[in-house]
């Protein structure tokens, strides 16, 4: 099989070299958006959890094969949906927080996501150290007041630069999968409801936004009438407005019960564990009454809600709906590892007619395709075939698709797409 695959060495090192190097300039027109600033969990992790004592890491092949830096820590084969979104505002991809030294600091924004972590400050300890949601805000605020303000003249600038730059959150999925529904290590589920627990992580998300004393560059305002439970929850969600975001987009929690860590250990009659989705789509829906309410409560912000559940659950029950996706960044790093692999290059093709596989992970998991990808293990043949990398994340396939609906689509992100987010 090899010898078909056979090329002279220094045209495979040529072409290796001409292709990193074309990927690594990343070429850019001038930036719709000053900055992108980037919170979550491993949907968005782009290789802070390197930097952590913890077990959840994506530091091996096959993670980051279709990337054009390789292996970076990424949960997918490819770009995140946080990667797609920074290309189409004409920026770099924002650096991992703990990849930042001294004062290198990333006027084009910075990724504070972190694998393994949620909402809950005790979501994914069992696995080691992570950054949960209030760990991410304290590090931005840091940012802010310590690191950005010597990159302007004055706070005006400051406060401008953060005014019009995009904030991009994907939390929560974790704690439902490390805490709710993990009983080996948790009693959540014994002692709420489910009713109860997405209440508690509604609390919970706006407590961590929450900042005693106003920023000494800000002070808020409101000119709308409130009752008084939307007065309580003003004072809960002041933090990240009070350090400058304006424009914060929230994605849901995706449909939990396809994902083939759930779906492949519990018994169901069709795609899906519907009892696990229906977690997830109460929390959904108190989170879209909640970004509702913010975006008409704090003057000149704007919360737009990623509806990450309902593409997710169509494009995984209806997957050759899906297609046209966009090649592989760097084919010629998967040419390479496919080749240690032993697979033959005529094999491998982009699919353009639609996803073919919405159960199945694309790479050779542990554990029957209900965990993580096992390091070197050659993946399928086409990714782009794929809805899931793993047994947890999406292929950089579907990640373009989410990108693509939110940034320029009516239906994937409420009430406006991120494009005309920008011109707000």
């Amino acid at each position: 099989m090899l010898q078909n695959m056979r090329m002279k060495p220094m045209s495979l090192i040529f072409l290796f070299t001409i292709s990193l190097h074309f990927h690594s300039l990343q070429i850019h027109g001038l930036p719709i958006a000053p900055a992108l600033y980037v919170f979550g969990d491993s949907l968005f992790d782009s290789g802070n959890n390197n930097f952590l004592p913890t077990v959840c890491k994506a530091d091996y092949l096959p993670y980051g094969m279709n990337f054009v830096k390789g292996v970076t820590g990424r949960f997918t084969n490819g770009r995140t949906v946080a990667d797609f979104i920074a290309e189409f505002l004409e920026l770099p991809y924002p650096p991992p927080y703990m990849s930042i030294r001294g004062s290198n600091i990333a006027l084009k924004g910075l990724n504070y996501a972190s694998g393994s972590c949620g909402i809950l400050p005790e979501t994914g300890s069992q696995f080691g150290k992570c950054l949960n949601l209030k760990d991410q805000i304290d590090l931005f605020q840091r940012t802010v007041k310590s690191d950005l303000p010597g990159q302007f003249q004055n706070p005006h600038d400051l406060l401008h630069y953060l005014s019009k730059s995009m904030f991009l959150f994907s939390i929560g999925s974790n704690d439902f999968i490390n805490n709710y529904l993990y009983t080996k290590a948790f009693d959540t589920s014994q002692r709420y409801s489910p009713q109860q627990f997405a209440q508690l992580l509604m609390d919970e998300l706006a407590n961590h936004l929450e900042v005693p004393n106003s920023h000494p560059f800000l002070l808020c305002s409101f000119n709308v009438k409130m009752d008084d439970k939307l007065v309580v929850l003003i004072a809960k969600v002041q933090r990240m407005y009070n350090l400058g975001a304006r424009k914060i987009v929230m994605f849901e929690i995706g449909p939990l019960g396809c994902i083939p860590s759930i779906a492949k250990t519990h018994n169901h009659g069709g795609n899906c564990v519907e009892d696990t989705n229906e977690l997830a789509t109460i929390f959904n829906k108190k989170l879209r009454v909640t970004l509702a309410n913010l975006t008409t409560t704090f003057q000149g912000s704007f919360f737009v809600l990623g509806r990450a559940n309902w593409i997710g659950y169509d494009a995984i029950t209806s997957p050759v709906k899906y297609g046209k996706l966009q090649k592989p960044s760097c084919l010629i790093l998967s040419l390479i590892f496919l080749v240690v692999n032993q697979f033959d290059v005529n094999e491998i093709r982009i699919n353009r007619a639609g996803l073919m596989d919405g159960s199945n992970p694309c790479c050779t998991t542990w554990a029957d395709g209900t965990s993580e990808c096992i390091p070197l293990l050659a993946p399928c043949l086409e990714p782009n075939n794929y809805f899931f990398w793993d047994a947890f994340h999406l292929t950089e396939s579907v990640s373009s698709v989410i990108a693509t609906g939110c940034f320029n689509g009516s239906t994937v992100c409420t009430p406006l797409n991120i494009k005309k987010l920008v011109e707000m």
